[in-house]
């Protein structure tokens, strides 16, 4: 089911509908998606902003964090006096100014299996802002289970990356990449990263969001995208999906 654009969206949206094969209808499945967001940190602020302000029309915020003055270098949905409460409180205030008629919902804690599987239920796509391993391990098992488009994006130091999973379109998974990161672990508090790093990337996943939604263009499929920044350089490589891969190859004969 989809929205029917008004004209003062249509106006809103326009910039969008203008584009070879981004029509009216486009703009109006957009305005009905619905999107779960995990982790308002650096690249959940810079994705976020671009979907509610592309006309996501709900969009779900999952961070169980405070803003810290050290978050203030990269996270920019957050301000000075945003430092000791809810980031998701702060985005969402943040967000709302963007854009009123994106639904905001925050949860301010970390979910279970059983609670993100039921939040999956209830959302189009998740984007993967998390900083961890395990997280993102986590979501890519879930996703698949629930055949959730998942879109995941990491970045440290000066170094970032974007792989996406469609269930329904039986593509490789994330665990058929990281599995060959090994058990690492750093995070930017440890490790460290540049901001606008965060920010080229979280912008990377809401383009990918909004293409897999809407189905535009030629979303990553099967393709792991690595940025550098320090040589502003990109490479691509192909993730063939592995036939023994625990969450998305083929059963185990018995």
């Amino acid at each position: 089911m989809t929205n029917q654009l008004t004209p003062k969206q249509a106006m809103r949206y326009s910039r969008h509908i203008m584009l070879p094969g981004f029509d009216l209808e486009k703009q109006e499945q957009l305005l009905a998606s619905r999107v779960l967001l995990i982790g308002v940190g650096g690249l959940g602020c810079a994705a976020a902003q671009y979907l509610v302000a592309s006309g996501v029309g709900e969009l779900t915020l999952v961070d169980d964090d405070l803003v810290d003055a050290s978050n203030l270098q990269r996270q920019v949905l957050h301000g000075e006096s945003d430092v000791g409460i809810s980031k998701c409180a702060s985005a969402r205030d943040s967000l709302s100014k963007l854009n009123s008629a994106t639904k905001l919902n925050c949860v301010e804690q970390r979910l279970n299996d059983q609670e993100l599987l039921e939040r999956l239920q209830q959302h189009d796509l998740v984007l993967d802002c998390s900083d961890n391993l395990t997280t993102r391990n986590q979501l890519n098992t879930l996703c698949w289970k629930t055949n959730t488009a998942l879109v995941s994006g990491a970045a440290i130091r000066m170094e970032g990356q974007l792989f996406c999973v469609l269930p329904a379109q039986q593509s490789a998974c994330y665990a058929c990449v990281s599995h060959f990161f090994g058990e690492q672990s750093l995070t930017c508090s440890e490790a460290g990263v540049m901001s606008p790093v965060v920010g080229v990337i979280g912008a990377l996943q809401a383009l990918e969001a909004i293409k897999i939604l809407v189905n535009y263009g030629e979303p990553l499929l099967n393709t792991l995208l690595l940025f550098d920044a320090a040589t502003q350089q990109w490479q691509r490589f192909n993730v063939p999906k592995r036939a023994d891969c625990q969450t998305c190859g083929c059963p185990a004969q018995t």
